[in-house]
């Protein structure tokens, strides 16, 4: 595979559920990867991951003539960092999220991989300059975070640092984009990024209502699905509000509705995160989950997102 991007080999440092959804799409898409893991079975976990993923793969879209036979074909494992690095073009980080095990992870990928090579993690909360505060080339480091699967999930947040220079990020979206996700540009790096700053939002509310008795876990989750969360999945909250706004459009909910709504965020308020509310959460979910295994849940929930992709993309819509 060749992109705008320049990118034809990807090493994928760690080799978990992130990471081996990284390495599942990018074979999928063509790319030559190499992946590297010090965990015990790291390798064979990564094939297993990428053959139960391959279905998936495929209905979302695979490059030409792909196969998982041919896939892995295009690819390799060890578990020495700097082989895996030495002829990488991309470097895809997935380690676990502990802040000075990544400074050091990055220090050495800095070390090992040839200049021109992009360093991106996949951290859910870090910013760049945490990362790259040991690398002697801070210019080629990003944060590329996606969410869970990254195969499935076309989102990917890119984000600089003080030090990423531009063509680093301008590589990195185009890279992205020849895999089929849809890269959003930060234009300044917070921890938590924004995905996860919209989730804890959100979250942060759910856990007051159901604190304060108004509902439960189940029909929080429940509103989210059967209301708001169906909408989200066509168009953002903000092109909503145009649609709530009537024949006016934004222009009216500005106007006429805006004010009610900030009155209703300055009364928001944060949960006492307690034990009992905790445990609250725990027996909410577990009931909804039933005897279904988290992998049996994931499966059904990728299954849906993958056929609402198909449907979207058949569609036209953007």
């Amino acid at each position: 595979m060749s992109s705008a991007s320049g990118v034809n080999r990807v090493a994928i440092v760690g080799a978990g559920t992130i990471g081996s959804s990284w390495a599942a799409l990018c074979l999928a898409r063509g790319v030559q990867v190499v992946a590297t893991d010090p965990a015990p079975n790291a390798e064979s976990n990564l094939r297993a991951y990428v053959a139960r993923a391959w279905k998936t793969l495929a209905a979302l879209g695979l490059s030409p003539h792909a196969s998982p036979h041919a896939a892995f074909d295009r690819f390799t494992f060890t578990s020495d960092l700097a082989e895996a690095l030495q002829d990488a073009d991309f470097v895809q980080e997935s380690g676990p999220e502990l802040r000075d095990f990544k400074i050091r992870l990055f220090a050495a990928m800095d070390a090992a991989a040839p200049p021109q090579s992009i360093l991106a993690s996949s951290t859910s909360w870090l910013t760049v300059d945490v990362l790259e505060s040991e690398c002697r080339r801070p210019g080629r480091c990003i944060v590329g975070h996606p969410l869970n699967p990254p195969h499935v999930i076309p989102l990917v947040e890119v984000v600089g640092g003080a030090q990423t220079s531009p063509q680093t990020i301008e590589r990195a979206m185009a890279f992205y984009a020849s895999l089929g996700k849809k890269p959003i540009l930060l234009r300044k790096a917070l921890p938590g990024h924004v995905v996860n700053r919209l989730q804890a939002a959100l979250y942060k509310e759910i856990l007051c209502l159901v604190q304060q008795g108004v509902l439960s876990i189940a029909d929080a989750d429940d509103v989210i699905c059967y209301g708001p969360g169906l909408r989200w999945a066509v168009m953002g909250p903000s092109l909503q509000w145009h649609l709530a706004g009537g024949p006016g459009g934004i222009h009216h909910f500005m106007e006429q509705l805006m004010d009610p709504l900030c009155a209703a965020m300055n009364n928001l308020a944060a949960p006492d995160l307690t034990q009992a509310l905790r445990q609250t959460v725990i027996d909410g979910v577990s009931q909804q989950a039933g005897d279904r295994s988290v992998e049996q849940l994931a499966d059904r929930e990728n299954q849906l997102i993958v056929d609402f992709l198909a449907h979207r993309a058949q569609t036209g819509a953007e």
